[in-house]
This record gives C-alpha cells, sequence and structure tokens, in this order.
C-alpha cells in the first residue's frame, strides 16, 4: 500500500473520494476517503468518466499502452507521449535520451564485458528495461549492484549475460542516498508548470540503494530551475519526480526521472502544493485550487522501516521518537483515518 494511500490523502485533502483498482481484500479499501475497490478487468465498466491516477510503473505502462481504450471509456488522465514513457522507463534508452538532449546524468555504458575500460569506477549496474525475477538470480533483492573495478564489473557482466538480461553500468556518485533530491512538477497540456516543489531523502533502508523511509519537503530554487530545464528539454506532458544527486562539489546529476504520481505527493499537498488535486481540477473542468511555493520541512516517515534505519545508524530510539511524532504525514497511521493501518495489521496476523 505504500505510495497509494499517499496519492488518495492528497486528493482527500482537496475533498476528492477515490475508487482504487486492487485486490477486493486490500486494506486501503477501509479508508474513509476510499469509495470502492474494483479489479483493473472492472475498469472499463466503471460506465462514469473519472479523472485516472497512476502511482507506479506497472500502473504507468498500462495507461499509456490502453490510453486510446481508456479515453474511449470515458477516462480523463495526463500522461507523457507513449515513446517518451518507454524510453524513461527503460534506463539503457534513458541514457541515450539524456545524451542526444545533453541532460546532467552520470556517465554509463550498456553492460558488456569490453565496455568496462570506459567507466571510473565504483559503478552501479542497473537492469533495463524493467526489473524481473530474473535480475533476482543477479542482485538479489538489490534494485541495484555496486562494483568497484574492473574484474568485479566483468564477472557482473558474465552473471547479466547468463541470465538474459540486459543492464547499463553507470558511474556512482559519492556520496549516501541523503544527498538524492528531487524536483516534483506538473506541466499541463499548454506546457506551463501549474505546480511543483522540491524535496531530500533523510534516510533508506537499506542504507545504501535502498527504498525511502523518510524524507523532507525543501525549497531549492537551483533544484526547481535545473528540474524545470530537464522537463522543457524532454518535451515532458504531465507529472514527473526528477530525481538528482548532488555530488560533494554541489553539481546536480540527474539519476532518472519517473513520469507518474508518487508517495511525495501527500506532503507536497501538505506543504500547499497539492499536485494530484491540480491534476484533478484540469481533468473535471474545475479551477485549480489555490497554490503558491511548497512549505519547506514538511516531512514524511515510513515508520517501521525508518526506526530499523535510525537505529542502524546510532540514533537513539529517545531522539527518534519525537522526531518521528511531530512527522505531519507517514505511510501508514492516520489519526483521521486509521482503518488502512488497523485492518492491514490484523491481514497480516
Amino acid at each position: 500500500m505504500l505510495g497509494r494511500i499517499d496519492l488518495v490523502r492528497a486528493l482527500a485533502r482537496a475533498d476528492i473520494a477515490s475508487v482504487v483498482v486492487g485486490e477486493r481484500g486490500d486494506p486501503i479499501r477501509h479508508s474513509r476517503h476510499v469509495v470502492g475497490v474494483i479489479s483493473r478487468e472492472e475498469l472499463f465498466g466503471v460506465g462514469a468518466p473519472a479523472p485516472l491516477f497512476y502511482d507506479s510503473d506497472a500502473a504507468l505502462q498500462f495507461v499509456s499502452r490502453e490510453r486510446e481504450a481508456l479515453t474511449a471509456a470515458g477516462f480523463r488522465f495526463v500522461v507523457p507521449a507513449a515513446g517518451l514513457v518507454d524510453e524513461l522507463l527503460d534506463k539503457g534508452r534513458f541514457q541515450e535520451l539524456a545524451g542526444r538532449l545533453e541532460l546532467p546524468v552520470p556517465r554509463s555504458v550498456r553492460l558488456a564485458a569490453e565496455a568496462v575500460s570506459e567507466l571510473r569506477f565504483p559503478v552501479v549496474v542497473k537492469a533495463t528495461p524493467y526489473r524481473d525475477g530474473r535480475w533476482e538470480s543477479v542482485a538479489s533483492s538489490s534494485k541495484v549492484l555496486r562494483v568497484e573495478d574492473a574484474d568485479g564489473l566483468r564477472a557482473v557482466a558474465e552473471r547479466v549475460a547468463a541470465a538474459g538480461i540486459e543492464a547499463i553500468a553507470q558511474e556512482l556518485i559519492p556520496g549516501g542516498e541523503e544527498r538524492i533530491e528531487s524536483h516534483h512538477v506538473y506541466v499541463d497540456e499548454d506546457g506551463h508548470v501549474a505546480g511543483e516543489f522540491t524535496g531530500r531523502k533523510i534516510r533508506t533502508a537499506p542504507r545504501e540503494f535502498g527504498m525511502t523511509t523518510s524524507l523532507e519537503i525543501t525549497d531549492d530554487p537551483e533544484l526547481a530551475a535545473l528540474g524545470r530545464e530537464v522537463v522543457e528539454r524532454l518535451g515532458l506532458r504531465g507529472v514527473a519526480k526528477l530525481d538528482f544527486k548532488r555530488a560533494p562539489d554541489g553539481r546536480l546529476h540527474l539519476l532518472e526521472v519517473n513520469p507518474r504520481f508518487t508517495l511525495w505527493v501527500h506532503a507536497g499537498a501538505v506543504a500547499g502544493v497539492n499536485i494530484p488535486a491540480i491534476v484533478h481540477a484540469d481533468l473535471s473542468g474545475r479551477p485549480r485550487p489555490p497554490t503558491g511555493r511548497a512549505r519547506p520541512g514538511v516531512r514524511w516517515i515510513w515508520p517501521s522501516a525508518d526506526a530499523a534505519a535510525a537505529r542502524e545508524r546510532g540514533i537513539p530510539l529517545r531522539s527518534w521518537l519525537p522526531w518521528a511524532l511531530r512527522s505531519e504525514t507517514n505511510s501508514s497511521f492516520a489519526l483521521n483515518d486509521p482503518m488502512p493501518y488497523v485492518m492491514g495489521r490484523l491481514r497480516r496476523r
């Protein structure tokens, strides 16, 4: 449910209820902001036209590939051009696109044993176009692999080839995951930025290349300006999260562009920039909600995972707990919407 409940709660801040595509027993159906849960097969039989939102790569692919059928069924949505979606999701094609557009990405090559001399170590290896079960035979549960030298990269290249998948090797920007900063934006069909905010990761689990466990909204004009420049070069229309990593010299390097809604939208909405609500207004023909600059310092946490991540970093519970309780948004429990968390716990037991 990570991410989806955040999208639901961001919309709810604008008094917009949701019908969620998922399993019948999904705990999200107990949210006071959810009026129904349907399967993907039932989607085309909903009947009444409605704005459609997507919050995962799989959902984005579905909407992009079925855009004509969904439009014919009466759904309204914002999504980049199909070709651009495919280029952004495929890490190899994205690197080629970034090269053509001169985007500030770290140097990378498609993984092959003969290509190792072109890179400076350490590097990270990422599957492309999409991770699946075959990638786990190479990297276990890790999203990426860190490789320290040419011999190690050749060995990884052999494992990748044996698994029958493609991958890229990319030079690693020094520093931890807390150096990853992001620009979140909605570009309307006229090419105008209708809403944006910036943010940074605080902690991840595992510590390197892990899932975000805590984050905060920032107010970084330099990051926002670079993000706007990137989406303009891409010709992107719709929503996107642009991840950058700040090098020790202060330069920002673009890591990836996710053209979809993410778990960040709830914190952004609390900070004053409700991107889902702005999109909903455009899709439904209503006036846009008032939007200014996001209020920096609003935090989001994944409580159980962030407690472990803080403990790993030597932060005592007596320090972490008051900090966590002051966080404005989280991935699970909310006093005004407790049942998804409660029912999820009961289901797991």
